[in-house]
């Protein structure tokens, strides 16, 4: 089941929204607000949260705050990876989440954490053991970044890519799993009892969707953070990919990203770009929700209307 709509990714991150093309974040402010009303037209109920901020950086969300962003969100999403790229050490993450939740007054959502095996796999088994008991009890939702390696043939989603030397490569080395199927050590710090979910991106036509789902059940894992991309919604058989994907994962509560702009609508032509008009994302994200969420209470009220 989808528990929540997560509005873009990382949109003080270059590599997800092209702020040169929108200094201020006045365009993006506007596109959340646009499409929060689409969807609460279509599932009043559904928890909105505003894209994970990159580096858990309280500065942006001042920003939004001053934007009037929060009064169309329910909780914050915030990202770090202190061990890998951020500029502050591990043990800020409870005085970063404290400063989220103070600047914003809403619950805080680790919508993305990780540590990468890049160095070594030890790096990666103390960064969780470390991070989890840092977070626990601290915020609303941990998704763990990620289950699986990042396949090598794969291109990861930065701009600069190879040019950004190591800070490139670490994308690859993310998961608990490597990319030949292999657990690496930190799997045995995973917690079993639900409390700790995942971030995992499915890729158009991704080939381990139902591997992916098969090791989270197997594992007790209850809530899960992925996406639908824009841009892949012109694809051919885009929505087949879609039903299917969103069908292996009902058993999990999904927290469902909405992000990157088809080539062809927006300001320019990339998937970072600001939309040229931000009703067709907000037509998207209702569309979304009707299909992959659609709202309880006005099923029952449908269903009340359909009996008298």
């Amino acid at each position: 089941m989808v528990e929540a709509i997560v509005l873009w990714n990382e949109p003080n991150n270059l590599s997800h929204w092209n702020f040169k093309l929108d200094p201020d974040w006045t365009r993006f402010a506007e596109m959340v607000k646009v499409t929060s009303a689409a969807i609460r037209s279509v599932h009043p109920e559904l928890t909105i949260v505003l894209g994970g901020v990159s580096s858990c950086d309280c500065d942006f969300l001042r920003l939004m705050v001053q934007h009037g962003v929060m009064d169309h969100v329910d909780a914050i999403g915030v990202h770090g990876f202190p061990l890998d790229w951020n500029h502050w050490q591990i043990d800020e993450w409870p005085a970063r989440v404290a400063e989220a939740h103070e600047v914003t007054g809403k619950p805080i959502w680790v919508t993305e954490v990780g540590v990468s095996s890049f160095g070594a796999e030890e790096v990666q088994d103390f960064g969780m053991r470390r991070t989890l008991a840092l977070l626990k009890d601290r915020v609303e939702r941990i998704h763990w970044y990620s289950l699986f390696d990042l396949p090598p043939s794969w291109p990861a989603e930065t701009r600069h890519k190879e040019a950004e030397g190591s800070s490139y490569y670490r994308h690859y080395y993310l998961g608990l799993v490597r990319s030949d199927g292999e657990p690496k050590m930190s799997v045995k710090q995973f917690p079993t009892d639900g409390s700790v979910g995942f971030c995992q991106w499915f890729h158009f036509e991704d080939p381990r969707l139902n591997d992916a789902a098969q090791w989270m059940s197997d594992h007790g894992v209850e809530y899960l953070r992925t996406g639908l991309s824009w841009a892949d919604s012109y694809r051919p058989d885009a929505t087949k990919w879609f039903d299917r994907q969103m069908k292996v994962l009902e058993p999990f509560r999904v927290a469902l990203t909405l992000c990157f702009t088809p080539a062809h609508l927006g300001l320019e032509e990339h998937h970072t770009s600001p939309p040229k008009d931000n009703q067709q994302f907000a037509n998207f994200a209702a569309w979304a929700v009707s299909r992959y969420a659609p709202s309880p209470l006005r099923q029952s009220l449908t269903a009340t209307e359909v009996e008298v």
